[in-house]
């Protein structure tokens, strides 16, 4: 079930996690916990091996999902959550999708 969006209390967020988190299914699971609690943006594998997502959606649901990003799979090794707040204006994203890798 999808979580209502309350656009006065929209906020963006970029996130770095850096551990074990390529080769083991993290981006999809991110798209699939992201598309849960409704939040809106997209997630990337980068060249050195860390993953990046940036995140919208009311602050509630961003520390929902960072908590997952956190310690959220099993499978995962996070040994670091860098979480930088985009300041307005900001794109608005309409879903949560996987790029490429960058």
């Amino acid at each position: 079930m999808q979580a209502d969006r309350n656009d006065g209390l929209l906020e963006t967020r970029l996130v770095r996690i850096r551990g074990r988190v390529q080769g083991i299914g993290y981006r999809e699971a991110c798209v699939h916990r992201a598309r849960e609690l409704g939040v809106t943006g997209w997630v990337r594998n980068r060249m050195d091996e860390s993953v990046e997502a940036m995140l919208q959606g009311s602050p509630e649901q961003l520390a929902d999902m960072c908590a997952w990003l956190s310690e959220g799979m099993s499978a995962a090794l996070v040994e670091e959550l860098e979480i930088t707040e985009v300041e307005p204006p900001f794109a608005r994203f309409d879903r949560f999708e996987r790029l490429p890798t960058l």
